[in-house]
């Protein structure tokens, strides 16, 4: 006598696996619906694991004719189309819809569309939480025959929505309820990261993060992440000083740390590298410092996280943004050494905006203190890895204003060389960063996971062979 659950699930029929909804009803399986459309772009691979069902029927549900959907059955008009033309009189669409900037308003405008087509109500759900790199942001809504907004659940927030439904005249309607917001923006990066990085860790049954501290902003808001996601108590900080290292790095790193609240130990590093310099002293002997040194320097730092990982059962936490992935401005096995990471799919622009806004702003849900939670000056000052003496990023890259700009033209956008250059940037500089974009796959490929925020994430969103001697037609001139 209980309510009946529409619930998605994998069914086997004979040698077939099909993505389905099964509608279960006074104790028993009362129908099954298996999806038509299955999408084999970005992240999804489902015609690699499902077979595509067929013809869609409406479902008999207690004298009602009910048109459900799944997922990628409402992004086109046929499915919706057979089900209505097979006498539906509501559609529900069910939804592992990951989140992406901008895709909760392409949800709500095909959804449009469809009953724009069918002038049937729709009912869709989305589900809520992290898998792996990607987030799940909710935010089910309902709209009536007359393409009107009903009621909208709250985003990246497990409910339950209690909905009020009449019939007039044989075409049913659902009473106008709460309407949520949907967070944008800053607010919505922030509320993905949390979500990721929060699953990820409690599925995986981690007891907390670890990760390394430099007084620079992309380790200080990984921190502030992880405080809001997990609490202060599960985020152990550890500073790892050089002789590179300046005070105001070390003062900037404790001032975060106090005031997230989270514990931070002082490691120098400075007995490590004198132990490698003695033991390579001979393989090195009559060639100059360079690179090898700087990244020895990264790997001691890696050792070390691992170390403290491996003794305690934290996972570390990387802290490389986009735009360094992009280019391969990171080592590997060095601060590239971790589990997971939160600001893999966000450009250094974008850190640096984000930061401003939680200092100026607390996540719905976020753990951790309000009011400033970063130093001013970790925000402000020139990014550098202090791995030689007045080192900062800009010897290396252009200024993140520009490298970004070109970055988004030829990973977001795909735009060929020419098109970049028009709108005003350098061509030696535009050739320099696709080059480096192309080499950089191998380090790309050995990348921890890290939370999806755009629609060209370096995960399965886009797939190059690491040993090539192509170019992409669309980026040459």
């Amino acid at each position: 006598d209980g309510p009946a659950m529409l619930i998605g699930t994998c069914w086997r029929e004979g040698a077939q696996l099909y993505n389905s909804a099964i509608l279960l009803d006074k104790g028993k399986i009362a129908a099954i619906r298996h999806k038509v459309d299955l999408p084999n772009y970005g992240v999804f691979d489902e015609k690699r694991v499902f077979a595509a069902g067929p013809d869609p029927k409406a479902l008999s549900f207690r004298g009602v004719k009910l048109g459900v959907m799944i997922c990628e059955d409402m992004w086109q008009p046929e499915v919706s189309n057979a089900l209505c033309t097979d006498g539906a009189e509501i559609l529900i669409v069910l939804n592992g819809s990951p989140f992406e900037q901008g895709k909760h308003e392409e949800r709500e405008t095909l959804a449009q569309e469809r009953v724009s087509e069918t002038s049937r109500p729709l009912i869709y759900v989305n589900q809520v939480g992290g898998q792996d790199e990607l987030a799940f942001d909710g935010g089910g809504f309902v709209l009536n025959g007359d393409g009107q907004l009903a009621v909208r659940s709250e985003s990246w927030r497990e409910n339950i929505h209690e909905t009020v439904w009449q019939n007039d005249a044989g075409v049913w309607a659902c009473v106008p309820g709460e309407i949520h917001e949907v967070p944008t923006g800053h607010e919505a990066l922030y509320q993905a990261m949390m979500t990721g990085l929060r699953d990820y860790v409690q599925k995986n049954r981690f007891p907390g993060v670890v990760l390394g501290m430099s007084g620079g902003i992309d380790s200080a808001i990984s921190a502030v992440v992880a405080v809001d996601a997990l609490g202060a108590n599960k985020v152990h900080l550890v500073m790892m000083p050089s002789k590179y290292t300046s005070e105001e790095s070390l003062l900037d790193a404790a001032l975060c740390a106090d005031w997230i609240g989270a514990r931070i130990d002082n490691i120098p590093i400075e007995p490590a590298v004198q132990a490698y310099d003695v033991m390579l002293a001979g393989q090195f002997a009559g060639t100059e410092p360079d690179t090898t040194e700087e990244n020895l320097q990264s790997r001691i730092r890696a050792v070390l996280l691992m170390a403290i990982s491996n003794k305690f059962g934290h996972m570390v936490l990387t802290t490389g943004n986009k735009s360094e992935m992009s280019v391969g401005y990171a080592t590997l096995y060095g601060d590239m050494c971790g589990g997971y990471s939160v600001l893999k799919d966000l450009y250094k622009t974008d850190v640096f905006a984000l930061s401003e806004w939680r200092n100026a702003h607390h996540p719905t849900g976020g753990l951790g203190p309000k009011g400033q939670v970063m130093p001013e000056n970790i925000i402000t000052k020139p990014p550098t890895a202090e791995l030689k003496p007045d080192q900062t990023d800009q010897d290396s890259l252009p200024p993140y204003e520009i490298l970004d700009d070109i970055l988004n033209c030829l990973v977001e956008q795909e735009m060929p060389v020419a098109d970049i250059v028009a709108k005003g940037h350098d061509r030696e500089t535009v050739a320099r960063i696709e080059h480096l974009l192309y080499i950089a796959e191998y380090k790309r490929r050995q990348a921890p996971p890290g939370v999806k925020l755009t629609r060209r994430n370096f995960g399965r969103d886009r797939r190059y062979p690491i040993t090539n001697g192509f170019r992409n037609a669309k980026t040459e001139e």
